[in-house]
């Protein structure tokens, strides 16, 4: 296991003061939740309650209560002899992950083109632009990305939609790195999201859900290979 206190020490003290007033459960959720989007826990690693109440400066009991709300949320397993350890993702929960990604994510720009507002529509664009000056800095590719498809789900003005899909998104830090390293992938992206943009600039369900299916396709197409491939 990493080290999640390094994370936690970029903080500035507003925000500690504000995560400071939260019950100790929710602190340890969103701790642990951080410490796995930015990869310092990774997939297999053993979470022991002793050593993240040390770390987070909270008792085993709040702890507790973390890990059994993420468990609930598939992000953690419960092993018979390891104990807690974070979910690996194996091929079938792959494929199972991707296809909910592309129902749910064409539902979201079908939605979007429906009822997304021009200021809405503009931003999505700024985004698309961003993510492309983004080109060689796979860590700010990845923000970009993720900032484009957490905007997209917020055009679909469906609370419940955005709800889901923000946990299942949650669910693709299990997978380690993104496909974004890979150069043509990323040229590819940037043309699919411009794509989906443009579908939904339009007013476009029909077009926007086949353009952002295609665009999780192509995705799911890479994340495979590179599986079978570390296999």
């Amino acid at each position: 296991m990493k080290n999640p206190p390094t994370a936690r020490a970029k903080k500035s003290n507003s925000t500690e003061a504000l995560e400071n007033d939260l019950p100790g459960g929710e602190r340890a959720y969103r701790y642990i939740r951080q410490a796995l989007a930015n990869q310092q826990l990774m997939p297999g690693d053993r979470l022991r309650e002793v050593e993240l109440a040390k770390m987070i400066g909270l008792s085993r009991t709040p702890i507790r209560e973390a890990l059994a709300r993420l468990e609930s949320e598939g992000l953690v397993v419960h092993d018979a002899t390891l104990g807690i350890m974070v979910a690996e993702l194996d091929y079938s929960m792959v494929t199972e992950l991707y296809f909910m990604r592309e129902v749910l994510e064409g539902t979201a720009a079908r939605l979007a083109a429906q009822h997304a507002s021009s200021v809405e529509i503009s931003l999505l664009e700024d985004m698309c632009e961003q993510y492309a000056n983004s080109v060689g800095d796979d860590a700010q590719l990845a923000s970009s990305n993720r900032q484009f498809h957490e905007m997209l789900y917020n055009c679909s003005h469906n609370r419940y939609l955005i709800k889901i899909l923000k946990t299942l998104h949650d669910t693709l830090t299990l997978l380690g790195n993104t496909t974004l390293t890979d150069p043509k992938r990323v040229k590819d992206t940037i043309k699919e999201h411009e794509a989906v943009v443009a579908s939904i600039r339009k007013h476009d369900p029909e077009a926007a859900e086949k353009a952002l299916r295609a665009h999780i396709y192509a995705s799911q197409k890479m994340r495979i290979r590179r599986l079978i491939s570390n296999q």
